[in-house]
């Protein structure tokens, strides 16, 4: 890894801008697309992964991210897959907490399944890590192996005793999924609270072809207010945390829940993200198919000229927004690649 300071350019407090405007502040970077769960709505469960010559390493993983710290980006989140399954990954944040330390970058954080958290979560936290989110959908034993098809949740359990007794405020993450998880959640919402920990709500998004249907899959997060609504006091906060949720805070609990609604209110207006596959590929919008390679000019030259100019091209051609759309007819996914190529 790389042990050099980043230098901030001038101008680099105005950060890298879009063509509305938009400062693009956070980097999302997933280093795999593999992962030991096979979650219903992410994948199938017969994946075929990449071949490792196609990912990045993980010095060339350090590289993008340096060279984006470096044009105003302030928060990075390590995604995948599984971001943790990763062989060496601890030396990946080790060394990007150097940004830390030099007051370059705000935040590095992660999200993750909790499957390997009782091995990394006090490494993690001593790289600088403040915060993580982990997905959980459930609490029910057996429907959570349903679910994630391998996983088990004991280890996410105790996983996530072991980054909350490391110091890392955790949130956790659910996928909202009709006539699965539904009556579970305000289950979820008071365990969570109970445990000092906010969860945000998700709509499922039409992302790679799986086993189950979309439109099976799909429940509106504003139906799923509307009943919270009828038995919780909901107040709304203006808070953001770079992301995509909208937040309230519920008085019974004291704890707050996010909504990540895609496709029943899109967050486009504000976005500020950009995301980089595990093999260099950036792309500028989610629910969009366009991307830059980024792989390419790292590997062409050891100076990072070229690398800055294809992420300046790439940010000029954000969209303004995403096309997901759940498609009735067909039951087709609105971008064919799975949720685990780009780390949501």
């Amino acid at each position: 890894m790389r042990g050099t300071q980043i230098p901030m350019p001038p101008g680099s407090d105005r950060a890298l801008l879009d063509p509305f405007g938009r400062a693009i502040t956070y980097l999302r970077v997933s280093v795999t697309d593999r992962c030991d769960f096979r979650c219903v709505y992410c994948m199938s469960e017969d994946m075929a992964f990449l071949p490792k010559r196609d990912l990045l390493t993980l010095e060339e993983l350090d590289r993008i991210c340096s060279t984006f710290v470096g044009q105003g980006v302030r928060k990075l989140r390590i995604t995948g897959g599984e971001p943790l399954v990763r062989r060496d990954i601890m030396s990946l944040f080790r060394s990007l907490s150097r940004h830390l330390a030099s007051g370059a970058l705000d935040e590095l954080t992660v999200t993750t399944n909790g499957s390997q958290l009782a091995r990394h979560a006090q490494e993690l936290a001593a790289c600088g890590v403040k915060r993580i989110n982990v997905s959980i959908d459930t609490l029910d034993v057996d429907k959570f192996r349903r679910i994630t098809r391998w996983g088990d949740l004991s280890k996410v359990m105790a996983g996530l005793d072991a980054a909350q007794a490391a110091g890392l405020k955790v949130k956790i993450n659910t996928v909202a999924l009709k006539g699965v998880n539904e009556d579970e959640i305000e289950t979820l919402i008071e365990w969570a609270h109970g445990r000092g920990m906010d969860l945000t709500l998700i709509e499922v998004m039409p992302l790679g072809e799986i086993e189950e249907q979309r439109i099976d899959q799909f429940l509106p997060l504003s139906a799923a207010r509307a009943r919270l609504a009828a038995r919780y006091t909901l107040d709304d906060l203006a808070e953001r945390t770079g992301g995509p949720a909208r937040y309230v805070r519920i008085r019974e609990t004291g704890g707050k829940l996010g909504f990540i609604t895609p496709m029943t209110h899109n967050f486009c207006e504000s976005c500020n993200r950009v995301r980089l596959t595990c093999t260099g590929q950036l792309f500028m919008c989610l629910g969009q198919e366009d991307a830059a390679d980024l792989r390419a000019p790292v590997r062409a030259s050891e100076d990072d000229a070229a690398l800055e100019r294809a992420i300046v091209d790439a940010i000029a051609r954000k969209p303004k927004g995403h096309d997901f759309i759940i498609d009735r007819r067909h039951s087709r996914p609105a971008v064919g690649r799975h949720m685990s190529m780009t780390g949501g």
